[in-house]
C-alpha cells in the first residue's frame, strides 16, 4: 500500500482504513478538512474473494474497493498513512494519537473505524478456511454457495437463524449443534424447514486437495459437506480507546463486544465518532461506508460549530489577543487550502 507522510496534526485523525474509515474521510477532506486515515492494513474482508451486495461493485475485491476508496481520499487532499494506533490520549488541542512506532498526530476530532476481531470456534482447521468454504453471512456468500451442501455450526446465539437463512440457499443444510444443542422450539424449526439436526462435538474438518469435503466427529464419523456456515463471536477492536474511558460493551444480541453510539456516530466521549464495525458488529461494506459518510458530515458540522462560536466571540471583542490569535489561525487555515 502506497503510504503518505504524517502530518503533526489535523482537524479529524481517522482510525482504520476500510469502508467506513475512507468514506468517512471522503466526506471530510471533500468539505476541505485536513484528515488522515491511519491503516493497520488488517481488513477483516481479505480472505473473501469478493464483496458482495454493493450496488455498481457487486463482486469487487475487497483490496480492489480500498485501493480506490484510497486515491479518492488523496485526490481531494486527504492523507492516507499505514500504522497501527496504540493509544490516544486528550490533550491542550484535542487529542493525541500514538502509533506503534512512537509516532504522535494530533486530531481536534477522531473518526474511529477500526473494525472487529471474529473469534472462531476451537476447531482444527477451521481458521484456514475462514472466508473461503467457512463462511458466516448468508447475505455475502449465500449466492456463490448457493446448493450446495452446507453444514451450519452451533457457535453463537444466532447459529439457528443462520442455518433458517442458509436454507434459503439449499435444499441440503445441516445443523450440527456441537456444545450448543437446539432447544425444543428451535429442534422443531429446524424440523420443519427440514434441516437436519448432527449431534456431537465437532472435532475437525476434513480437508482433501485444499477444499471441504467433509466434518468429522468426536466420535470419528465423517459428514460429507462442501461449505460450513460459523457465527463467529464479534469483538471491537478498540483497546486503544481507554484512555478516554470508551471500552467495547456486550452487543445485546450476544453476538460479541461493541462501541456503543447514537444514529450519527457520535459516542459518550466528546469529540470522538465511530463508524462501521467496531459499533454496528453486523454491518455488510454498504452499511459502513454509509455509517462512516454520516460520521464525517457531523464531524465536520461540529467543527463548523466551534468555529463559529470563536469567530462570534472574535467579533464581539476585535481586540483581545485571544480574537487576534483566532483570527491569525484563521487565515493560515484559509491559505493552506488556498482561499
Amino acid at each position: 500500500m502506497v503510504t503518505d507522510q504524517l502530518g503533526n496534526g489535523y482537524d479529524v485523525v481517522v482510525v482504520g482504513g476500510g469502508a467506513a474509515g475512507l468514506n468517512g474521510a471522503l466526506m471530510l477532506a471533500r468539505a476541505r478538512r485536513s484528515v488522515v486515515v491511519i491503516d493497520a492494513g488488517a481488513p477483516r474482508n481479505a480472505p473473501a474473494a469478493g464483496v458482495h451486495g454493493l450496488l455498481a461493485r457487486d463482486g469487487i475485491p475487497p483490496a480492489e474497493l480500498l485501493e480506490r476508496g484510497r486515491a479518492e481520499v488523496r485526490l481531494y487532499g486527504g492523507h492516507v498513512v499505514s500504522g497501527e494506533v496504540e493509544t490516544i490520549a486528550r490533550d491542550e488541542s484535542g487529542f493525541a494519537v500514538t502509533l506503534g512506532d512512537g509516532r504522535t498526530v494530533r486530531a481536534r476530532r477522531l473518526l474511529v473505524a477500526s473494525g472487529l476481531v471474529d473469534e472462531l470456534p476451537d476447531v482444527p482447521g477451521l481458521p484456514a478456511r475462514w472466508g473461503r468454504d467457512v463462511v458466516h453471512c448468508p447475505y455475502c456468500h449465500g449466492w456463490e454457495v448457493r446448493d450446495r451442501a452446507i453444514g451450519v455450526l452451533a457457535s453463537g446465539p444466532m447459529s439457528v437463524h443462520q442455518a433458517l437463512l442458509f436454507r434459503q440457499l439449499s435444499a441440503d443444510v445441516r445443523f450440527f449443534s456441537h456444545t450448543m444443542p437446539p432447544t425444543d422450539e428451535q429442534a422443531e424449526q429446524l424440523a420443519a424447514r427440514g434441516i437436519t439436526v448432527v449431534d456431537g462435538a465437532v472435532a475437525s474438518l476434513e480437508i482433501v486437495e485444499d477444499r471441504l469435503v467433509g466434518v468429522r466427529l468426536s466420535n470419528g464419523t465423517v459428514i460429507s459437506r462442501e461449505v460450513l456456515a460459523v457465527s463467529s463471536r464479534m469483538v471491537a477492536r478498540a483497546i486503544f480507546l481507554a484512555a478516554l474511558g470508551l471500552r467495547p460493551v456486550e452487543h445485546p444480541s450476544g453476538a460479541g463486544e461493541y462501541i456503543p453510539a447514537d444514529a450519527t456516530g457520535r459516542t459518550d466521549v466528546p469529540g470522538v465518532w465511530v463508524a462501521g464495525n467496531v459499533t454496528e458488529l453486523t454491518a455488510q461494506v454498504g452499511n459502513a461506508a454509509a455509517a462512516g459518510a454520516m460520521a464525517g458530515a457531523q464531524i465536520n458540522a461540529d467543527l463548523v460549530a466551534e468555529e463559529t462560536r470563536e469567530a462570534v466571540a472574535a467579533y464581539r471583542e476585535p481586540f483581545s489577543p485571544a480574537s487576534e490569535a483566532r483570527v491569525s489561525e484563521l487565515v493560515t487555515g484559509d491559505r493552506r487550502h488556498g482561499l
